[in-house]
């Protein structure tokens, strides 16, 4: 990232720039969804010229444009300036200067939306909370997200992440975390990794990007980040029972109900999520949220009010089946995590359907044959693979489908009924398209 060393060109200054984006309605990047008095930020990309689109941005309701490019510059609605990013970035971190309350920052390799969504859920129950929208957690949405902290806000809760080495670095040196939590490290994005000592030396740039009294949350079982949080103010969750603090399970079936445990005190929490893993995201937000000073009553009304969403965790009942949908993303670490969780169910019918997993690199064969090999550890009723990836492997146990369309096709002519469904792969596979054929 460059938003340390922005310049900006002849007209205006960052500090009167800044002045006009933050008492401005909106920061827009998509010309196709201006507001009035917004200022759109012409972002361009390698397929793409956001300064093509300033004019359309005007004409919409946008005050400004800010722009990187001069030949598209027609009047003083226009803002040049070096690089349109670096602009944003660096309006985000002079603006995160200005803010004086807890800044909670959030990465891992899984799950880190979904714990972001529950201590945000938990949080908002006692106090005014701005957090990551959707999963805007890259070096466009990061400063997006802090750009839209305004005075109210008593909390911020940033998702970071990467796909490529010193990316949490980065986002952490405009972000300033006061606290922070490593979900887990594992196995996700190889292609830009290349190696998982690598993965390690990035997501832990969270942890290091905390100073002297900064606070790390830590999954006290997980003894990797418990090595890396060692030099920190840490406070520890757990999902074994510990009178002082801990969230464990009570049931799964199919969704988790849960005991909190504080101070000695316990606290039965029905929930709307599938699968044991889940528990980790809940023990981490409960964790946040005692240390904020929420009640455990309302701890477990958060989390018995939240609902999934996104493709993400969702257990979805349809006229003949019972589909458990997680299609949002997927990695060697959470696909094996969700195929060994489903196969633990003791349903009397299960069915697989899943999808490749991107960005793995040289990995990627090895990745999927070895999710194949997990499949067969288990007696699925049947196994359906979709992609190109999986369409590789020489395969005659399973029908395999090079695309979603492929797979409806088959669907439609060869009906599953009466069965639960696990539905899981990258998201660029679209595989949430396949809900369709059950629902129709």
């Amino acid at each position: 990232m460059g938003f340390l060393f922005l310049t900006i060109d002849m007209t205006k200054t960052i500090t009167e720039i800044y002045n006009i984006a933050i008492n401005s309605s909106a920061i827009i990047t998509d010309s196709r969804k201006v507001i009035e008095n917004s200022v759109f930020f012409a972002l361009s990309g390698e397929n793409f010229n956001g300064n093509k689109f300033a004019e359309s941005a005007l004409e919409k309701g946008c005050n400004y444009a800010i722009i990187d490019d001069p030949v598209f510059k027609k009047s003083e609605k226009y803002i040049l300036v070096d690089n349109v990013l670096n602009c944003l970035q660096s309006l985000a971190l002079h603006h995160r200067r200005t803010l004086k309350i807890p800044i909670i920052g959030i990465t891992g390799s899984n799950g880190k939306t979904t714990t972001k969504e529950l201590v945000t859920a938990v949080l908002s129950e006692k106090y005014k909370i701005l957090s990551t929208t959707g999963n805007l957690n890259n070096h466009i949405g990061v400063p997006l997200t802090l750009l839209s902290i305004k005075p109210e806000h008593e909390i911020a809760v940033i998702e970071m992440g990467a796909n490529h080495p010193g990316e949490i670095a980065d986002l952490c040196l405009m972000t300033r975390p006061t606290h922070g939590l490593i979900t887990n490290i594992g196995k996700a994005h190889l292609e830009g990794f290349e190696n998982i000592d690598t993965i390690i030396k990035t997501k832990n740039a969270l942890f290091e990007s905390l100073t002297n009294e900064g606070v790390a949350f830590v999954n006290k079982s997980d003894a990797l980040l418990y090595d890396l949080s060692k030099n920190l103010k840490r406070f520890f969750y757990t999902t074994s029972f510990n009178e002082e603090f801990s969230v464990c399970l009570a049931d799964q079936t199919p969704f988790l109900k849960l005991n909190l445990n504080i101070q000695g005190k316990t606290t039965t929490i029905k929930t709307n999520l599938y699968g044991a893993y889940n528990i980790y995201n809940f023990a981490a937000a409960a964790c946040i949220g005692n240390y904020f000073k929420v009640e455990a009553k309302l701890i477990k009304k958060a989390f018995e009010h939240y609902i999934p969403s996104n493709n993400r965790s969702q257990f979805i009942e349809t006229k003949n089946n019972s589909i458990f949908l997680d299609a949002y993303n997927a990695n060697p670490s959470s696909m094996t995590l969700a195929i060994k969780e489903f196969a633990s169910q003791n349903f009397p019918s299960k069915v697989v359907i899943i999808g490749d997993m991107k960005e793995l690199g040289s990995y990627s064969q090895q990745e999927h044959l070895n999710i194949l090999s997990d499949i067969e550890k288990f007696k699925f009723d049947c196994v359906y693979l979709v992609g190109t990836e999986f369409s590789k492997i020489k395969n005659k146990k399973h029908l395999s489908f090079l695309d979603v369309e492929s797979l409806k096709i088959h669907l439609e002519n060869h009906p599953i009924t009466n069965s639960h469904i696990l539905i899981k792969a990258s998201r660029s596979i679209g595989l949430e398209k396949v809900l369709s054929v059950f629902t129709n």
